[in-house]
């Protein structure tokens, strides 16, 4: 069997310090490596990042500074084709640059007579119907086109693209392994809000928060929460910022009205700029529960098989905790504090329910995020 090399240029939200989305190229860069081995093709990336330096560190790849015409325009000329995804990049709930971006990208790849491939993305909210022809121009012209939930293909399927087209498919996050090296090598240090490490027995939940609401009333709520919670447990609530820094603002907003735990017989600590998204796994897979804002603390924490408590800012967080039969414990707009301590004491005793019941699902599901990477591979394959 002859091996061929193929060159893919990989487009997304990289090189930003998010930890969500350099979860999903670490994902998307793992998916492609493992079927490469399984086949006669070799893949060669080429990331589209806004820290070429940082990405090609990282991750050993070769990189390319995303907003530089040029440089991107030459990778895609000499590249075998293009991969645009995953998360949420087509949505204009950010602004208005996120989808004529990242649609130039794929339409300059399809001027260039490139194939096209669409990873797992999570599509909207459009909001902005002028984007809706744009969208179907290029989607149309795709080869592969998945999306990571059915909302997303019902959107697309409206502005006309068959059923058969869109591949329905898990987060890519949901695939990427834990490192290599052991737990005790790779874990970050957890610290409390005075800097000195904590190394504790107790129940460990993960607190990933961000700033929403423009009058912190959902941090307030999760700060009350977490407060009656620890009035029933003892815990440990250790925070771990998913977007640096911004997210470690918000980390210490909450620890900051949530006080002196210690009295209590709990204990409060936060991760330390934490980027690598395997060593952020590494700390996920250590919780008992996990209370989240950001989409991708929660599918680290499933596919970890450690309980998810999502807390909606956006549809995204339903959907994905509707794919594991469960829902979120309430809005950013309407959070019961109460609510979420309950639930989150409910599943600390009750964790080995909450595994038989979504055990078998979240196995199917970390197996269907490698179905983009197989099918990529499998086009390449007959092309070569």
């Amino acid at each position: 069997m002859v091996t061929t090399s193929q060159k893919l240029v990989i487009s997304g939200y990289y090189g930003f310090r998010n930890s969500g989305d350099e979860a999903v190229l670490k994902s998307i860069l793992t998916a492609l490596e493992e079927e490469s081995h399984r086949s006669n093709v070799t893949i060669e990336p080429i990331v589209l990042s806004g820290d070429p330096e940082s990405t090609t560190s990282m991750y050993g790849v070769r990189s390319v500074h995303r907003m530089k015409l040029k440089e991107v325009r030459e990778a895609i000329k000499e590249s075998d084709g293009l991969i645009s995804g995953g998360g949420s990049l087509l949505q204009d709930a950010t602004g208005l640059k996120s989808i004529p971006y990242y649609l130039g990208v794929i339409k300059l790849a399809q001027w260039l007579k490139k194939p096209t491939f669409i990873y797992a993305q999570g599509i909207g909210p459009v909001n902005r119907k002028m984007f809706n022809p744009m969208i179907r121009s290029v989607f149309k012209a795709c080869n592969y086109v998945s999306v990571r939930d059915e909302q997303s293909a019902e959107y697309l399927r409206g502005l006309g693209l068959q059923w058969n087209q869109i591949h329905v498919v898990p987060d890519p996050v949901m695939g990427l392994p834990l490192p290599e090296a052991k737990a005790e090598e790779v874990s970050s240090v957890a610290v409390n809000a005075q800097g000195a490490s904590v190394h504790t027995k107790l129940p460990v939940i993960g607190v990933s928060v961000r700033f929403w609401e423009s009058d912190r009333k959902e941090l307030t709520a999760i700060a009350a929460g977490l407060k009656k919670l620890c009035s029933k447990k003892s815990v440990h609530l250790r925070f771990m910022p998913f977007h640096l820094p911004i997210d470690e603002q918000a980390s210490r907003f909450v620890m900051e009205m949530l006080g002196d735990l210690g009295n209590k017989g709990s204990e409060v600590s936060i991760t330390k700029d934490l980027t690598d998204p395997q060593l952020m796994l590494q700390e996920v897979s250590n919780c008992d529960v996990v209370i989240g804002m950001r989409l991708h603390s929660l599918i680290y924490a499933a596919s970890q098989y450690v309980p998810p408590v999502g807390i909606s800012y956006d549809p995204k967080i339903d959907q994905f905790m509707l794919r594991l039969d469960s829902e979120t414990v309430g809005s950013t707009d309407a959070l019961d504090g109460d609510k979420l301590a309950k639930t989150v004491a409910n599943l600390l005793d009750q964790r080995s329910q909450w595994l038989k019941e979504h055990e078998e699902g979240i196995t199917e599901l970390k197996q269907e995020a490698k179905v983009p990477a197989q099918q990529i591979i499998k086009y390449l394959g007959r092309k070569g």
